[in-house]
């Protein structure tokens, strides 16, 4: 019997030490958990899709191409350093056909030749040119809309939303809930649910999966240190808030 839960934020080992997930214990621990198809989404890469796509239909799992982009706040080629949220604000696009899997590459290389300034970005003028064949899901509480409400912004959060609205339109941008035990996100979920309502867009549950298991927490922490250049020690460095992000089964999604 397939599982009825699909894993649509994932980042591999493509994610650079950030990700943790090697593409074949991906394939099979998807398959352990009888998962009829995974998504992947690397930060601002693209590098691991055909290795994913290869990997994941050999073991007869259908393969979602995506990649979780920094969307610039402004124009993509503006460099400003003293701009709030200037790495850009993250945005998972996932391929739907063949059109949205040219429009992420096309998407991903302007990216890295136009808009890389602390991080590889786009920004809303360029997604409204290649939008086609894509679903957009609103990320993490690293994502525009959840990061504005933070901000105490909610007229801009609203805004925000909007503009995605109109390049997406209704059927292909959803707000997306996530809970790691982290209080940011307790904070803006019953928010994106009402918003989520009174739009008429739909929600998406999804797991930020860093690594496979929950026992690999500790193991990715360390992979952080090194990408951060940092020591476990240091007080003041990157550390994810839990060991949450991990590729759950689908009976912990639905407990979740």
């Amino acid at each position: 019997m397939s599982a009825d839960f699909v894993h649509l934020h994932v980042h591999t080992d493509y994610s650079l030490l950030d990700g943790a997930c090697k593409i074949g214990d991906l394939a099979d621990t998807a398959k352990e958990y009888n998962m009829t198809a995974v998504a992947c989404t690397d930060h601002g890469y693209m590098s691991g899709s055909i290795e994913f796509y290869q990997t994941m239909d050999s073991r007869g799992i259908k393969p979602i191409i995506g990649t979780e982009f920094y969307v610039a706040d402004g124009d993509r080629r503006e460099r400003n350093s003293q701009k709030p949220h200037v790495a850009g604000f993250h945005l998972v696009l996932l391929a739907e056909d063949f059109q949205g899997y040219q429009n992420l590459c096309k998407l991903n290389s302007a990216a890295w030749l136009e808009g890389h300034y602390y991080k590889p970005r786009i920004d809303k003028e360029i997604l409204a040119e290649h939008n086609e064949g894509l679903i957009a899901l609103s990320a993490c509480v690293g994502g525009e809309v959840s990061a504005r409400m933070l901000d105490g912004e909610d007229a801009k959060a609203v805004e925000s939303f909007r503009e995605y609205l109109d390049i997406f339109g209704r059927d292909r941008f959803c707000l997306e809930l996530q809970d790691h035990g982290m209080k940011e996100e307790a904070q803006v979920n019953p928010r994106l649910i009402k918003l989520a309502d009174e739009y008429g867009v739909p929600l998406v549950g999804t797991n930020d999966v860093h690594y496979l298991k929950k026992e690999h927490a500790k193991a990715h922490d360390v992979l952080l240190c090194i990408g951060t250049q940092s020591n476990l020690q240091d007080e003041d460095r990157l550390k994810f808030p839990s060991e949450e992000f991990y590729f759950k089964s689908a009976e912990e999604m639905k407990e979740l």
